[in-house]
């Protein structure tokens, strides 16, 4: 069964992060997505070694047409190709495409109705507009970093989850949806601009909230979702694996304290915030007399809000994921399936990785290139 975006047609031009997350996204929905590579250069260095390898994940699921960005031919493919597609991605700093001859206009001027979506950490405008930057300063700014880590430590890096994929990607993936929805209706296309800090910022909806509520400080684990709170945390198991605890509700911290045997009296102290340093001691000392397996053995599956810390290894093999079919295996590599899940228009399973350029002629061919003009594109070295 085709996926619930069969039959709409974006073009990629490809960069790192949070562009190519977007895009997997949307190929796993059944979307065709036409990646644009720049034309490898042999025996360049890069610091992403995975690129254009089977473990570079997010880019399973489309085909691959690699262009010489700086000749004028490839401007004109890029630009006929926008004709027939209803989305466009970017993630370049913002003016980069301008300079190709590829930005907005040039490509809105060529087809009306095409959802140009753009992803950056600071956004198009702004004074920081034109800076470098990587996903922790872009959720630096959001006020979202420094809501994380350990009260006696720096804010930790939260990997690149929150910035680059939730803040970025998925809001640029929702953004071009969206437009593109709109533009069935308007007949008129639009820009997305998708800024990091922006998507970051609007995660902590809640945590921006509550802080006008007066229920949340600028302090970090201090607060109930920071792992401030004893019944919000990880512990330390006997075996120096962890577990994670999250009996927030009186009835589920309840059924914790009598599935794990906490008999204290000072455990049913659970809102009383000036002993929670008390409280997460004394959860530790308990939590660290059995392995975590055995915790799990005991509370898993219970409404004691009860789940191990897996490693990336361990993740897969969970029975609950399995169960699901949460990761995949494609061409030997495990990897996230796509999410979420339709009832009825389930996508298919992705495709392999493409190697840049793999699918060139293939590609032009489909979307109206004769032969002859293909080979005569080879012959000028545009692909």
């Amino acid at each position: 069964m085709p996926g619930p975006l069969h039959g709409i047609k974006i073009i990629e031009m490809v960069g790192i992060g949070p562009c190519p997350f977007a895009a997997m996204m949307l190929a796993d929905m059944g979307a065709e997505v036409i990646r644009i590579d720049r034309k490898p250069v042999p025996g360049a260095a890069t610091p992403f070694p995975s690129l254009g390898t089977r473990y570079d994940v997010m880019a399973r699921g489309r085909r691959s047409l690699a262009l010489d960005l700086k000749h004028p031919e490839a401007k004109e493919v890029v630009l006929a190709l926008s004709e027939q597609a209803d989305i466009l991605l970017e993630g370049f700093r913002p003016g980069v495409m301008e300079r190709l001859g590829l930005g907005p206009d040039a490509c809105l001027a060529r087809n009306p109705k095409l959802v140009y979506g753009r992803i950056t950490g600071w956004g198009q405008t702004g004074p920081l507009s034109q800076a470098a930057g990587h996903d922790l300063n872009y959720i630096a700014l959001s006020g979202m970093l420094h809501a994380m880590g350990r009260a006696d430590s720096p804010p930790a890096p939260p990997l690149n989850l929150v910035g680059d994929f939730g803040g970025g990607a998925m809001m640029l993936a929702f953004g071009v949806v969206c437009a593109a929805l709109e533009a069935r209706s308007s007949g008129r296309g639009q820009v997305v601009d998708a800024a990091m800090t922006d998507g970051s910022a609007l995660l902590g909806a809640m945590m921006y909230g509550l802080r006008a509520h007066g229920s949340w400080v600028d302090a970090r684990a201090a607060n109930m979702l920071d792992g401030g709170a004893p019944f919000y945390d990880t512990y330390a198991c006997r075996d120096g694996k962890y577990l994670s605890v999250g009996a927030i509700e009186p009835q589920f911290y309840a059924q914790l304290l009598d599935l794990a045997g906490a008999t204290d009296p000072e455990f049913l102290k659970q809102w009383s915030q000036k002993r929670w340093p008390e409280l997460k001691a004394k959860f530790a000392a308990l939590f660290a007399t059995r392995t975590r397996d055995e915790w799990c053995a005991l509370l898993e599956g219970s409404d004691a809000c009860v789940a191990p810390v897996l490693d990336m290894a361990e993740a897969p093999q969970h029975p609950h994921n399995r169960a699901r079919g949460a990761f995949v295996d494609i061409d030997g590599v495990t990897q996230p399936a796509p999410a979420p899940r339709f009832s009825r228009t389930a996508p298919e399973v992705a495709a392999a990785p493409a190697t840049p350029g793999q699918h060139s002629a293939e590609i032009l061919a489909d979307w109206g290139w004769s032969q002859d003009a293909i080979a005569q594109l080879k012959t000028a070295q545009v692909i």
